[in-house]
């Protein structure tokens, strides 16, 4: 017998919960339908808009009971909802709602299984895909290079040619990633914003009694816990003995094809693939874990 009950009550609550479901509901605002609102004489429903309402219109609705009218409705003028109450049996009218420069047009109805509460909102924005990095060839690549290195004199002489270029430079404080027996120092940075690119004038510098070699094409950058490899670099792969080498790479996008934005107030370290002789033993730092952004497709 105790099942049977436990069964029974199990059922009223999912009916109530059912029931409970239909009065509260939400919809996506739409001038071009009508909502239909069932409305009860023994219950209030409260319409809901995401905003200030500006102006209502409607037939055979009353503010007051004095007057009389199928439904009774209340609002403050400046509140973004309104309450309202059928007043007879099969009453039935329209409400127009004026919302954001449009009409919104409610069909409110007597019923015994009204809505207690309708609330309206706007449309979801559409996704908007991140924008693509444009497609560079390496002859354009090299053209920023060239544009880089030449960056004081076109600043100077002509302004056209590089406007929408900014640079940074570290002078006195260059950013410098200490290898022990060499060490990069970024020297100056620009970025292109039309090509989403970033070009970095780094001096490599051989502290050892021995040439170090690395592969040319490996330089990176890591931004905070990312890796950004490079799209284009002059390097030659070869660090003579106690000497310094100026380098200039750049790096494009994302490996996704999309843009990297990456500001140039960022901190950035510069890294390369060396390939002899191996490198003496470093001491681990705290430095993070970085994620590698490799070039998108089709880049050199």
């Amino acid at each position: 017998m105790k099942r049977f009950t436990d069964l029974l009550c199990l059922c009223c609550f999912a009916v109530t919960v059912r029931a409970a479901d239909r009065a509260i509901q939400n919809a996506i605002l739409d001038d071009r339908v009508v909502y239909p609102v069932p409305v009860a004489t023994n219950r209030v429903t409260t319409i809901s808009f995401p905003g200030p309402i500006t102006a209502i219109d409607a037939s055979g609705v009353t503010v007051d009971a004095r007057t009389p009218g199928q439904f009774q409705l209340a609002h403050t003028k400046g509140a973004s909802f309104l309450s309202v109450r059928a007043l007879a049996r099969k009453a039935a009218t329209n409400l127009n709602i004026r919302w954001e420069k449009r009409t919104y047009v409610f069909e409110l109805m007597e019923s015994s299984d009204p809505v207690f509460s309708l609330n309206l909102e706007t449309a979801p924005m559409p996704a908007v895909a991140a924008p693509a990095a444009p497609e560079l060839n390496p002859e354009r690549l090299l053209a920023l290079l060239d544009k880089a290195r030449a960056f004081p004199l076109l600043k100077a002489q002509h302004p056209d040619a590089v406007a929408g270029v900014a640079a940074r430079t570290f002078g006195a404080e260059p950013q410098v990633s200490d290898f022990n027996d060499y060490e990069i120092r970024i020297e100056e940075v620009f970025r292109f914003d039309v090509e989403d690119t970033l070009v970095f004038h780094v001096n490599l510098h051989n502290k050892s009694a021995q040439e170090i070699r690395y592969l040319p094409g490996s330089f990176c950058v890591r931004v905070g816990n990312r890796l950004y490899y490079q799209s284009i670099s002059d390097a030659e792969g070869l660090l003579p003995p106690k000497s310094s080498t100026t380098i200039y790479f750049a790096i494009t996008g994302t490996s996704d094809g999309g843009r990297n934005e990456l500001s140039l107030k960022n901190d950035f370290t510069v890294l390369v693939t060396r390939t002899s002789p191996l490198p003496p033993v470093i001491t681990a730092t705290n430095t993070p874990d970085a994620h590698p952004v490799h070039p998108a497709k089709g880049r050199p």
